[in-house]
């Protein structure tokens, strides 16, 4: 059961995590740091209310993030070409792109295509997990850096990172150990105080108080080249309606990248919901988070915020904190945008070492260790997944991995499914040959099914048994339609027997010619009950299989 307590405490420190990694993204994505933690405040709290997963925190992620880099640099492009030129014509683009973005994901909802997320098999989720745990760590390792903007005569803006070194560098280490250190032992002491956050205040006060110079999220900001934290209540966007052409040529442009930012949201969202159904034991309704999800990009779009998912790193810092309900996700939106609003002086002085150190413990919980003991226990297709989802997750992003780890476990299976098609042949008493049929007749196995026939050498008649069989595509219709006109063409009979009333229809449905050869009203050779009543077991135990 979801505590008030928890909840508040554990929304609170996401928050507090939350705002350099949006930040981050904003800077990945080349847009202002506030129209990011907009967004960040407008899908968290409208999918923390509405949402299907209880204690799942959404924000400006950085899978969605990446996919605008291009879009947004080719929208400033076009809006410079337009009769009347448009600067900054790539963030209305990007505002239009959201809202549709948005759409989409309701529809997904809608049409409740949130179940196919069970098609995922766990490799892919193991994969997953550590890949993103790879890409957070990283992440994490880059705020040891300084970024430099330089401008070129031309214009063109680059930032140059510099490694930390020396006495600064130590500092920042011993600053993140101080911060691991605490979220690691105090819970051992004592559970009334949340860990986390109870780190980040004390980091905070061993910064301010001994005055030590280092990297802070003000700095960090002012560093990517934004002015700070403090900003507005976020308010619908006219300059969107205003600026951008409504016309077939806009969609076009921005109707990839919004299917493609949809299905990298909806994938990272929905795989987070599962993670978080694992640690919580309990079920969410993915569909409903779909509708949630979409209706925050929505909204986050018109109120010129941009585009977010689930995010599995505050997730995971969310229900280690205690973070169970609804509650939790309402207050991490609130709190961040009171930072935003009244104390963002406060929170600037917030070392970047202590959000490190935490995020470094989330890596920590989140990585699946296990997956070290039990590489060489599970099949060696699944190892295999699991080590290329979690390679290409880090090299790639999220999306292509998930895909290209369905992929190879969908192949697989087809691929070992193939190998299981057997064919038992006899011969009855009057020459009749028949092929008992055991395993899926598909596309994969219809070559091995189709070598276990000899239809020259065969006798007159022929049946073939399909009780331990199964028809499941459109190719073994077609192997079994050839299979029947060979046999016909050599002048000899064929039935086909025991198949499902699925499996007919489907036969039926493709060609009339099978109602010619396959034998209804056949009993299941498998088991057969007693039909008279007088023949019926007096007791249960003498119930039997004849």
């Amino acid at each position: 059961m979801p505590n008030t307590k928890d909840d508040v405490l554990a929304g609170i420190t996401v928050s507090l995590a939350m705002i350099p990694e949006v930040v981050a993204f904003a800077f990945v994505a080349q847009i202002d740091p506030l129209m990011a933690l907009s967004g960040a405040f407008i899908i968290g709290l409208i999918t923390a209310i509405f949402g299907g997963r209880p204690g799942l925190i959404s924000g400006a992620a950085g899978a969605v993030a990446v996919i605008f880099v291009s879009m947004i640099s080719e929208g400033h492009t076009k809006g410079m070409l337009f009769d009347q030129p448009v600067e900054n014509m790539g963030f209305f683009y990007l505002m239009a792109c959201v809202v549709l973005m948005g759409v989409i994901q309701v529809l997904a909802g809608v049409f409740k295509l949130g179940k196919f997320v069970r098609l995922i098999p766990h490799p892919v989720m193991l994969g997953f997990v550590n890949g993103l745990a790879i890409v957070i760590f990283w992440a994490q390792v880059k705020m040891f850096s300084h970024k430099t903007l330089e401008v070129t005569a031309d214009g063109v803006k680059t930032y140059i990172s510099t490694f930390m070194h020396g006495a600064e560098l130590y500092t920042m280490i011993g600053l993140v150990l101080l911060t691991m250190g605490i979220i690691w032992g105090l819970p051992k002491l004592t559970k009334k105080l949340p860990a986390a956050l109870t780190a980040i205040l004390v980091t905070t006060f061993v910064v301010v108080g001994f005055d030590l110079n280092v990297s802070t999220v003000g700095s960090y900001i002012i560093e990517g080249g934004g002015t700070g934290l403090k900003g507005e209540l976020p308010t619908p966007n006219m300059e969107l309606w205003a600026n951008l052409p409504f016309n077939m040529d806009t969609l076009s442009f921005i109707l990839p990248y919004a299917f493609l930012a949809a299905c990298v949201g909806l994938i990272e969202t929905l795989m987070t919901m599962n993670l978080v159904d694992e640690l919580t034991e309990t079920r969410g309704n993915g569909n409903r988070e779909c509708v949630a999800q979409g209706a925050g990009n929505i909204l986050s779009g018109f109120f010129g915020g941009t585009g977010g998912c689930g995010m599995i790193g505050q997730t995971v810092i969310n229900i280690k904190a205690g973070g169970r309900g609804r509650l939790s996700g309402v207050m991490m939106a609130l709190t961040l945008l009171t930072f935003i609003l009244f104390t963002d002086k406060l929170i600037e002085q917030v070392p970047i070492a202590a959000l490190v150190g935490v995020m470094f413990m989330m890596v920590i919980d989140t990585f699946a260790w296990s997956s070290f003991r039990i590489i060489r226990k599970i099949p060696k297709s699944d190892a295999f997944v699991l080590v290329i989802v979690s390679a290409v997750t880090v090299i790639f992003d999220l999306a292509i991995a998930v895909f290209v780890g369905v992929i190879i476990s969908a192949l697989v299976f087809a691929w070992e499914s193939a190998k299981r098609i057997r064919a038992r042949k006899r011969v009855k008493e009057d020459g009749t040959k028949i092929y008992e049929i055991w395993g899926p007749l598909f596309f994969g196995s219809i070559q091995a099914f189709n070598n276990k026939f000899d239809v020259k050498n065969d006798p007159e008649k022929v049946e073939i048994d399909f009780v331990e069989s199964r028809i499941s595509d459109h190719s073994a219709l077609e192997a079994i339609f050839n299979l029947v006109e060979k046999y016909e063409a050599e002048g000899k009979s064929i039935r086909l027997k025991h198949l499902s009333e699925d499996c007919k229809a489907l036969l039926y449905k493709a060609s009339p010619k099978f109602r010619e050869v396959i034998v209804e009203a056949i009993d299941d050779p498998r088991y057969h009950l007693a039909a008279n009543p007088e023949e019926f077991p007096k007791s249960l135990s003498e119930y039997k299989l004849l």
